[in-house]
């Protein structure tokens, strides 16, 4: 008995393990250790003001993401999958830039361990997808996917799910198409809609009923801004979307696209 606390006793005194990232891009794949990413020639230690999980300030040891990228064209696309199932869709240009709103890829170190996101919740870590300078590029809270385990090349999102599409006689400007845009960066990292989708978060945006269908006058929008406003429960996972994210316009672009699939249902 006494050999077996003491094992349990070591085993809860043990640091955060070491953990591994699987880069898969179209022209080469790369699996990183934690150690490795932390004696990266490039990294460095970044500031970041008001961060998106811990909403307050916090200091991380970070690689800049475009270094662990190479030769991947800024038309490309990215999927950083979570270890909970949150699958982040990611445009590969924000993802280079090397001035404005910059893209890093922050590596908890075992030895230091970051603060769990809440009680009884794990960190961010191992890791985990932050922006210096993120006002610049107009950067929303789902392009900073946590608890990374990979970061995969795929085809876009139009191509791989063609149930999401608007109906394609519309003009590739028309405010259905822009608001899909919004929706892809904005919503598609926890949701599906008519089933497709890589998320596993949060629930169906189309099937069996649109939020349009249920929610009335514009309750949907300021669920939107703040869920925690309408529907409050402690579990809850969606991220309130300030204007400063979701601009007002973009936010009627958003809901006129989510209007539109309602009337394009198609079950998975």
């Amino acid at each position: 008995m006494k050999s077996i606390l003491a094992l349990l006793a070591l085993l809860i005194a043990l640091p955060v393990s070491a953990a591994q990232l699987t880069l898969e891009l179209d022209h080469a794949s790369k699996t990183w250790q934690t150690a490795d990413l932390l004696k990266h020639p490039d990294v460095q230690t970044v500031q970041i003001i008001d961060d998106v999980s811990y909403k307050r300030t916090m200091t991380y040891r970070a690689v800049p993401l475009a270094v662990l990228l190479p030769g991947l064209e800024p038309k490309s696309h990215l999927q950083a999958v979570a270890l909970d199932g949150f699958a982040a869709e990611l445009a590969a240009a924000p993802l280079l830039e090397q001035k404005g709103a910059r893209a890093w890829l922050a590596v908890e170190d075992p030895a230091q361990p970051w603060p769990a996101l809440a009680e009884g919740k794990p960190s961010a870590g191992p890791f985990y997808l932050v922006w210096t300078n993120p006002q610049a590029g107009h950067i929303s809270p789902e392009q900073w996917p946590f608890q990374i385990s990979g970061i995969k090349q795929l085809k876009t999102v139009a191509e791989r799910f063609p149930a999401l599409l608007p109906d394609p006689k519309l003009a590739a400007n028309d405010p259905i198409n822009q608001g899909f845009g919004l929706f892809q960066k904005n919503c598609l990292a926890c949701h599906r809609l008519n089933g497709a989708g890589d998320a596993q978060v949060g629930p169906d945006l189309n099937i069996p009923y649109n939020p349009t269908e249920y929610f009335g006058g514009d309750f949907l929008k300021r669920y939107i801004r703040d869920p925690q406003s309408l529907r409050h429960w402690p579990q809850a996972k969606m991220p309130a979307f300030a204007t400063s994210v979701l601009p007002d316009n973009e936010l009627e672009l958003l809901v006129g696209y989510l209007k539109h699939m309602a009337s394009r249902k198609q079950q998975p």
